[in-house]
């Protein structure tokens, strides 16, 4: 297959959405202007696993400016937007993604970019790199490295690196300042309470809103809540974390114990089964639950399936009845935030992305000569993809004088 998506009749649309995300995407169009030029990846071929949304389309294209072929599936069943699929498919992008495919479509999909035989892999929660490393073990002596987006995906890396299976190198853009200090934090505390409002059309204000881990991406919803007039609750299993949470004037308690008297439920752990069966009997008549981790794990949805009665109430929310005690599931248990909505906002995803990229020079600039091992970008490109954030503002900073680095670097002087 060329490309599999739900409609071409919309890739105009598609175009336009595109278009809209470029403008929001300065830095990105500039490397992909550098690119242009030097054609940093002329010959080889680049195949992406993620959502594939607007912004994901700059990066394909910014990829394909500096000579890639490149091929694009989704990471998650509800996170295509039809319209830019049907775009990129246009442009005579290899591209497998459709909004609402099944379990059997997704690893199709993912078979079909593998089948290009990627010299550079980029993953949003490692499902590529985990076929390439049990089905396709051929693919490692033509594979360069790969790029890993999330923080699922890095957990699921570093234990494939401690178990000794990782065989080739993974640039960890998750870990980068410009991507978790920013996507984790500005992006999902926006975007996924915008995927329950869109769900639900709850109001806010005056609900207990229960935050389910308090990392990156927890402490920017838990802002973002309280913002908008919730009280918040977080539940957490790291004591460091929870001490943050405690500090910064939320409540703190065991999941039981908010099950008990939350209006919403969101799930940011990364892990299984963060709200399940025993959460589910304590919890209010009427609560919603959610989940903005990568996959549909941090919910129970197999109890609620199996001892519930289920009822589709709107495009992406489903009614569950429990014993006579009704819970509202937002997009399935998935990512709110691209199940229901349409992501992070594209001025968010122009640093992840500009990471992305510029990983992927890095990987072909040091080919032969990186480890089978999760990498860190070096912090010069990070603070390259800040600098042309701040300069995309028109913001200007302070540069330290002669005299400051001079200090900076001795150790003698002192009192």
């Amino acid at each position: 297959m060329d490309y599999s998506v739900k409609d071409m009749a919309q890739s105009e649309q598609g175009m336009l959405n595109i278009y809209y995300a470029e403008a929001k995407m300065p830095i990105l169009m500039a490397i992909g202007e550098r690119f242009k030029k030097e054609q940093p990846f002329k010959g080889l071929t680049i195949g992406l696993a993620l959502h594939v949304t607007k912004e994901t389309a700059v990066l394909v294209r910014t990829l394909a400016a500096g000579g890639a072929k490149v091929a694009v599936a989704s990471c998650n069943p509800l996170s295509t937007q039809d319209d830019v699929a049907a775009a990129l498919a246009k442009e005579g992008i290899a591209v497998f993604a459709i909004k609402g495919e099944t379990k059997e479509q997704y690893y199709e999909f993912l078979e079909q970019v593998l089948e290009r035989k990627p010299d550079i892999t980029i993953d949003d929660g490692c499902d590529l790199v985990t076929l390439i490393h049990t089905k396709h073990t051929d693919l490692l002596t033509k594979l360069l490295g790969g790029c890993e987006e999330t923080t699922t995906g890095v957990i699921r890396l570093k234990a494939m690196e401690a178990d000794k299976q990782l065989k080739c190198p993974i640039i960890a853009v998750n870990e980068n300042k410009t991507k978790h200090l920013l996507d984790n934090y500005y992006g999902t505390g926006q975007s996924s309470i915008d995927g329950i409002l869109r769900a639900t059309n709850t109001l806010i204000a005056g609900k207990t809103f229960v935050v389910c881990g308090y990392g990156d991406c927890g402490k920017g919803v838990a802002l973002r809540a309280k913002g908008m007039g919730a009280s918040v609750v977080v539940t957490e299993v790291d004591p460091f974390r929870a001490l943050q949470a405690v500090l910064d004037g939320y409540l703190v308690m065991p999941m039981k114990d908010a099950a008990k008297i939350g209006d919403i439920f969101l799930s940011v752990t990364g892990d299984k089964h963060v709200l399940a069966g025993e959460h589910f009997k304590l919890m209010k008549n009427g609560a919603i639950l959610a989940n903005a981790g990568h996959f549909d794990i941090e919910i129970d949805v197999a109890y609620l399936e199996k001892h519930s009665k289920k009822k589709k109430i709107r495009p992406f929310l489903d009614e569950y009845d429990l014993e006579g005690k009704k819970l509202y599931l937002c997009a399935e248990g998935r990512l709110v935030n691209l199940g229901a909505a349409e992501g992070h906002p594209s001025e968010v995803m122009a640093t992840s992305f500009a990471g992305q990229a510029l990983a992927c020079e890095y990987i072909v600039k040091n080919k032969g000569k990186l480890s089978s091992s999760v990498i860190t970008l070096p912090e010069n490109i990070d603070n390259e993809i800040a600098r042309l954030q701040l300069e995309s503002m028109q913001i200007k900073i302070d540069s330290l004088t002669g005299e400051q680095k001079k200090y900076l670097s001795d150790w003698k002087e002192g009192t």
